[in-house]
């Protein structure tokens, strides 16, 4: 029970941070590039001390420190593809869209680890992107393009999650999470100069202009890296079955704030996009459960 109050915790306050690159985005006028280089850059910042208190110095050299990189490469493609949905979109619909990323996961566990997957979650996973086009479509509809770039981020997502089963436990949660970091802040800083050199909008360099902003971003960091911090230590106390549906809590706690933030409310259209999302979801995660019983 510890652990299912610490997922849930962790599930109530990391929409925060989605909000907060949402309304530096639309409020303080932050291009999503940069959101996304400050939440890399003071998660970084926030785990570090901790870090060398547990470990000391060589705490900060992991044994693995390339596969960590990558993740943290993988992290921040995810986490752009996400800031610059929910700068145009509700947040609620981009965290509906977002959660096909089990059905991803599963369909890179079958065609490259070559797990046997049945019909049944075959089915699931069909049913599931039938529910996420049920919220794609009208959303493309408003905002074209954009409306398929949690999509993105649900594949990088769980490109990340199926490096996570490579990587192992060789290095502490603590020390993989702040290595991630630097390799999220690195890639962002490079595709900042990138896209800015381009002159795209979305990739423009700036500082916050208000004390407000410099908490917000700050704030963004923290909530990152012990939100993900949280969820490690969850999943130490309570099995994976009995977490793995607490995910779709993000989307309760996400509607909350778009509604109080952004007067942001999924149309009853959207709801069932997103219930058929969620039930598919669910579904998968019990055969999961009842596979490994067997």
């Amino acid at each position: 029970m510890q652990g299912v109050a610490i997922m849930l915790f962790a599930m109530l306050i990391l929409p925060g941070m989605d909000a907060i690159a949402k309304y530096m985005a639309v409020y303080e006028g932050m291009s999503p590039g940069q959101v996304t280089f400050y939440r890399f850059f003071f998660q970084l910042v926030s785990t570090v001390p901790l870090l060398l208190t547990a470990g000391g110095l060589q705490a900060v050299y992991p044994k693995r420190l390339w596969p960590n990189l990558l993740r943290g490469v993988l992290l921040a493609g995810a986490a752009l593809f996400f800031f610059i949905s929910v700068k145009y979109m509700p947040l609620a619909d981009v965290f509906a869209i977002y959660f096909v990323e089990p059905f991803i996961l599963t369909c890179l566990s079958a065609l490259i680890l070559r797990e046997r997957v049945g019909w049944r979650r075959w089915t699931a996973i069909v049913i599931g992107f039938a529910g996420a086009m049920i919220v794609i479509q009208p959303s493309f509809a408003l905002f074209g393009w954009t409306s398929l770039l949690p999509v993105a981020c649900a594949f990088l997502f769980a490109c990340y999650l199926f490096l996570n089963r490579a990587v192992g436990s060789a290095d502490s949660p603590l020390a993989m999470q702040t290595v991630a970091g630097v390799g999220g802040t690195l890639f962002m800083a490079a595709v900042i100069a990138a896209g800015d050199s381009m002159g795209a909008v979305d990739f423009e360099p700036s500082l916050p202009q208000s004390t407000l902003g410099w908490t917000l971003v700050i704030a963004l960091g923290a909530i990152s890296g012990y939100g993900h911090l949280l969820v490690v230590k969850a999943f130490r106390l309570a099995p994976l079955s009995l977490l793995a549906p607490l995910h779709y809590f993000e989307i309760v706690s996400a509607t909350v704030l778009g509604y109080l933030v952004f007067e942001d409310f999924p149309s009853p259209s959207k709801w069932l996009g997103i219930a058929v999302i969620v039930g598919s979801g669910l579904f998968i995660i019990w055969r999961e459960r009842q596979l490994q019983k067997r």
